[in-house]
């Protein structure tokens, strides 16, 4: 088979958060998950090794390309009937699959700049989703709650969440997602992790399950309006309304319900808030900054960790051995929080300390709006 793309070495890197369109939105969701999993340009914490990634020379579609992926498409069908998919299953399904130059042409992209955490957050908790935020809030009211009682997760979090990922549920994506993860699987770079995913949302087809009889969602395979890859579409999708489907898609119940399975499944406290915006004295240690470094809150303010405003932490003999983390998305000396493990469980579902973050500022705004 023949080379069509030029590798090239390059650091990957984020920059652009605020999108208008729905392959905007999950390009972005996506680069932050799926590409070096530190969001738009946002430094994880104590931060980790960026991963080089290739930059495609071409992505024209080509009869190399077509003859290429038809090929490992048959090869791939081979595969998957020994991983209990049914070959006249398989032989329906992998009929509709088209290979996707537009999805290679996403997944080497290079954004050139980075933005800081005060850029990141203007577009992220902005007034706008605030204010539509508390409007969904107060519209979905009786489903939230009752969604809220059963996994323990207050309805303010499942809100940020379906705002953030989707602009609540207004940008899902418009890719096949079968057709987008063979290409990626195709493709080569993440071959495996591409195609076990693909291989799971075949079963995920196959099962009849889902509600909808074509899966749609970004250009990197994760769907519906909480932008589950395959895979945690199969371990937290959640019937939210007990109809026996799990329709990410377009049943509001199914979306809050496995967004709050999620959180739930991966430690959710539900009487923990996820954190709160502190000042931190410059004598404390750069070293002590990270998730990694959890102290009793009552270390935390014999350090001199304070309110803003320079009130004391809010501790108690209830609360003094809870421990803590002081964060600072763009590091010591910025904008500095105090988290808990509510927060570790947000970074679960998106290893960026700018998407936890966000999250957590988010739903502590949608949750203090006017009164219902």
């Amino acid at each position: 088979m023949l080379l069509r793309r030029l590798l090239l070495t390059s650091v990957f890197t984020i920059a652009t958060v605020a999108c208008s369109n729905a392959e905007d939105a999950s390009t972005r969701q996506m680069y932050q998950r799926y590409g070096n999993a530190q969001g738009a340009g946002a430094p994880v914490t104590r931060a980790a090794p960026q991963i080089s990634q290739p930059v495609y020379e071409n992505t024209t579609r080509t009869q190399n390309d077509v003859g290429g992926f038809d090929h490992w498409l048959h090869n791939f069908r081979k595969r998957a009937a020994g991983q209990g998919l049914q070959p006249g299953f398989l032989s329906s399904a992998l009929g509709g699959i088209e290979y996707k130059p537009r999805v290679i042409e996403l997944d080497g992209k290079q954004p050139e700049n980075k933005i800081t955490f005060q850029q990141y957050k203007k577009n992220i908790v902005s007034q706008k989703r605030i204010t539509d935020g508390r409007k969904y809030l107060s519209q979905h009211h009786a489903l939230l709650n009752r969604v809220s009682k059963q996994y323990g997760v207050p309805p303010q979090y499942i809100v940020a969440l379906w705002g953030i990922e989707t602009n609540f549920g207004a940008n899902t994506g418009g890719f096949d997602t079968l057709s987008a993860l063979a290409t990626l699987a195709y493709e080569g770079r993440r071959a495996s992790f591409f195609e076990n995913e693909f291989i799971k949302a075949l079963k995920i087809m196959q099962g009849g399950h889902a509600g909808t009889d074509r899966l749609t969602g970004s250009w990197a395979g994760a769907m519906g309006q909480c932008q589950f890859m395959p895979s945690s579409y199969l371990r937290y999708g959640a019937d939210g309304d007990g109809d026996g489907n799990i329709n990410i898609w377009s049943n509001l119940p199914d979306v809050f319900a496995s967004t709050a399975n999620y959180l739930k499944t991966e430690g959710w406290n539900p009487y923990l808030r996820w954190g709160r915006a502190v000042t931190a004295p410059a004598t404390i240690a750069d070293s002590l900054y990270g998730r990694e470094t959890k102290k009793p809150l009552s270390y935390w303010a014999a350090q001199g960790v304070k309110l803003p405003g320079g009130k004391p932490l809010p501790v108690t003999r209830e609360t003094a051995d809870l421990l803590a983390s002081l964060v600072a998305p763009d590091g010591p000396g910025t904008e500095t929080y105090l988290v808990y493990q509510n927060y570790n469980v947000i970074m679960h579902w998106n290893r960026s300390t700018y998407f936890a973050t966000s999250v957590g500022l988010l739903a502590d705004a949608i949750a203090n709006g006017p009164a219902r």
